[in-house]
């Protein structure tokens, strides 16, 4: 089967919305409309490539038919072309159903049951969920049907991640690749002196004041940051001295962020107000990425967890597209051609720019002169074999009327004895 190297973004997420947890266009109707393609047999109905792209056209506002043939035109797609990719999508989700019981991987039907019966939570009684149901295009049989495959895809993932081997040239390459995503990261303490209810301004004023009284002490040298944090700090970082960490592993207040921002390391702000309260901010470390990353070393403690994360998604994910390829590679898949009335079928060509209409020509000249100089290569390698198998025939003759000659001289001579 051929497979487009790259697939439009706009396809990509389509299938990706339009089939996980198994909605109605992914779930197709095999009544009718004939099939699309087979992968091992199993039938791919080409009304559920149908509907998955309808479900896309209308989920992008691309209903009417003039849009959707703009749209495809300006993207460089023809339907065949999306009809395609889409297909392409729906082979992979089967060959994963199909692969899933050689790696041993199934999904019990009481994982089934809890999320259909979480969905159904959603609605007021069994008929409001039938009715539901029935808008989406599913029986209930269908809808669990769906949810099936989508927690055995789910699984799957699952296994590749547990199965995944790591090495540490794996979190290396890992680290290299996101270092200079935490470089100039800061670490920050802070001393908190909270405020149930920042709009009460005695509060605030309280605060404020015995904030500033420490803040002073700090500055003074009477007291250090971190024992100060122990002694006065209203949230739990006091224990360590105030430290809440890096900033590119978690999300501060803004109002903490934009004075983080403003600290060299070493530094320690002003009063900083925000809906907890009043801070003491204390930047304690501030992180340069190295030119060359050669070990995890060289990243912070904090980050290379993220860093080992990354690398085995990373590895679990080649291990999987290994695996699918090689599943792709031993079925067999047959696509069938697409239908002339299906409703997104339109004429591209109408829609084109002239410059888009002139390099369509131009590709169509380029091919008919491909086939016209493959006709004429053919043509003279016929020609050629002819031309050898005449001479092959002359020279067949040649040499039986010599084997002839040869044979009147040796009776000759036998006559002569």
């Amino acid at each position: 089967m051929e497979r487009s190297k790259i697939m439009k973004p706009f396809v990509v997420a389509a299938v990706a919305a339009t089939c996980a947890f198994g909605l109605a266009a992914c779930q197709g109707n095999s009544a009718s409309g004939g099939t699309a393609a087979t992968v091992n047999g199993t039938a791919i109905p080409e009304s559920q490539v149908t509907e998955t792209i309808q479900t896309v056209r209308t989920q992008s506002g691309l209903e009417e038919e003039d849009a959707w043939g703009q749209f495809l035109a300006s993207n460089d797609m023809t339907p065949e072309s999306v009809r395609e990719q889409i297909i392409n999508s729906l082979v992979d989700q089967q060959l994963v159903i199909q692969g899933a019981e050689e790696l041993g991987v199934s999904v019990d039907s009481s994982e089934v049951d809890t999320y259909v019966e979480s969905m159904k939570a959603n609605f007021n009684d069994d008929n409001a969920w039938k009715e539901a149901l029935e808008e989406a295009g599913f029986t209930e049989d269908t809808y669990r049907e769906s949810i099936e495959t989508s927690l055995l895809q789910q699984a799957i993932g699952t296994h590749f991640e547990e199965a995944a081997e790591v090495t540490d040239a794996d979190y290396i390459e890992s680290a290299k690749t996101y270092a200079s995503y935490y470089d100039g990261a800061k670490r920050s303490s802070h001393i908190l002196f909270k405020v149930e209810d920042t709009t009460d301004e005695a509060a605030m004023d309280e605060a404020r004041a015995k904030a500033q009284d420490v803040l002073n002490q700090i500055n003074s040298g009477a007291i250090s940051f971190e024992d100060a944090a122990q002694q006065y700090s209203d949230d739990t970082s006091k224990d360590q001295g105030g430290d809440v960490g890096w900033d590119r592993a978690t999300t501060f207040v803004t109002e903490y962020q934009t004075a983080l921002d403003g600290l060299e390391e070493g530094q320690v702000s002003d009063l900083v107000q925000s809906d907890y309260g009043i801070h003491i901010i204390k930047c304690t470390e501030v992180y340069t990425a190295p030119e060359e990353v050669t070990s995890l070393d060289q990243i912070p403690a904090d980050f290379q967890e993220t860093i080992k994360s990354m690398a085995s998604s990373v590895v679990a994910n080649n291990d999987y597209t290994a695996w699918l390829d090689e599943l792709r590679e031993k079925a067999d898949i047959v696509i069938n051609p697409m239908p002339a009335d299906v409703p997104y079928n339109v004429d591209v060509t109408k829609y084109q720019t002239s410059d888009e209409s002139a390099d369509a020509t131009e590709e169509s000249g380029e091919a008919a002169a491909s086939d016209e100089a493959a006709a004429s290569d053919e043509a003279a390698a016929s020609d050629e074999a002819a031309s050898d198998e005449a001479a092959a025939s002359d020279e067949s003759a040649s040499a039986e009327s010599t084997d002839a000659e040869a044979s009147e001289s040796s009776a000759s001579a036998e006559s002569a004895q």
